[in-house]
């Protein structure tokens, strides 16, 4: 089973911690991107200022308090972890973002070192109030892309407990808050509601498996387990958090073609008894 995707430009390592508390805001309307390349003799950044408009009436803020609390509820960016598989590429890309917020992300590279991973390059752009990281990861034993989906997922939970460290707010915001953050998020996700899944092919030798269901730990783990039991092979795929929701595409193929009708309901059918909401009143998360 192969699982990856494709990218981009030059990053090495530098001394600088994560833990950048810096907290810029958007940046004024049509701004053009500014794009940092990282090289261990160079590091080139872009700070932006905040502006906050506001007005009052006879000494009174003409703010009401609702408009304050959606103020500060949209003030914590939306954290996004994305995982690209593509069976074309050696290496495996992660994309990280939150807001403009992140630091330089080197305990996070570290962290992956741990697992057994290297960072091979990278680049970081900047446009309007996003900064999005992009990381080449390999595996240290074998220079090639990482395939084990207990491996994946484990670079997924370990890139939310370092973005969750370094930027304990996003917590708020993101699923594994509740257990490992500050502060859980006010509202989780109606797993009914929330899911969707949908199975197109993609060319005659290949499906396109699109999956967005509330977050949770080992996600990743338990649906390539349940299209194994079914014997589908997955191809590639794109794994993406975004705050307390998973969006996930899987290429998937079964004896080397596309999904037939009775399969794919066959899929949805096991995913969504996997994924349905808890019968019991019991938190299971």
């Amino acid at each position: 089973m192969a699982i990856a995707n494709a990218f981009f430009t030059s990053l090495r390592s530098s001394a600088i911690s994560d833990a950048d508390p810096g907290i810029f805001s958007p940046t004024p309307v049509n701004s053009s991107p500014v794009f940092h390349a990282f090289s261990s003799s160079n590091i080139n950044t872009s700070r932006l200022k905040m502006y906050t408009v506001s007005c009052t009436l006879d000494s009174v803020n003409s703010w009401s308090p609702a408009l304050k609390d959606k103020e500060e509820s949209v003030s914590v960016p939306l954290p996004v972890v994305q995982i690209i598989q593509d069976p074309e590429c050696d290496a495996t890309t992660v994309e990280i973002s939150f807001g403009d917020r992140l630091g330089l992300l080197i305990d996070t590279m570290k962290a992956l070192k741990d697992l057994g991973l290297d960072v091979v390059k990278g680049i970081v752009t900047t446009q309007d109030s996003v900064k999005k990281t992009k990381f080449l990861i390999t595996r240290l034993d074998t220079g090639r892309k990482v395939e084990d989906p207990d491996l994946l997922e484990n670079i997924r939970l370990t890139i939310i407990s370092n973005l969750i460290k370094y930027h304990p707010e996003s917590s708020e915001r993101l699923a594994m808050g509740e257990a490992f953050g500050i502060k859980a998020p006010e509202k989780k996700p109606d797993v009914d509601i929330a899911t969707h899944i949908h199975v197109k092919d993609d060319g005659p030798k290949r499906s396109m498996l699109y999956l967005e269901t509330a977050d949770r730990s080992g996600l990743l783990i338990q649906v390539v387990k349940i299209m194994a039991d079914i014997n589908i092979d997955v191809e590639s795929a794109e794994i993406d958090t975004e705050g307390l929701i998973a969006k996930d595409k899987f290429y998937v193929s079964y004896g080397g073609a596309a999904l037939n009708s009775s399969l794919s309901q066959v899929l949805v059918n096991c995913l969504r008894y996997f994924l349905r909401r808890p019968e019991t009143d019991e938190d299971s998360y």
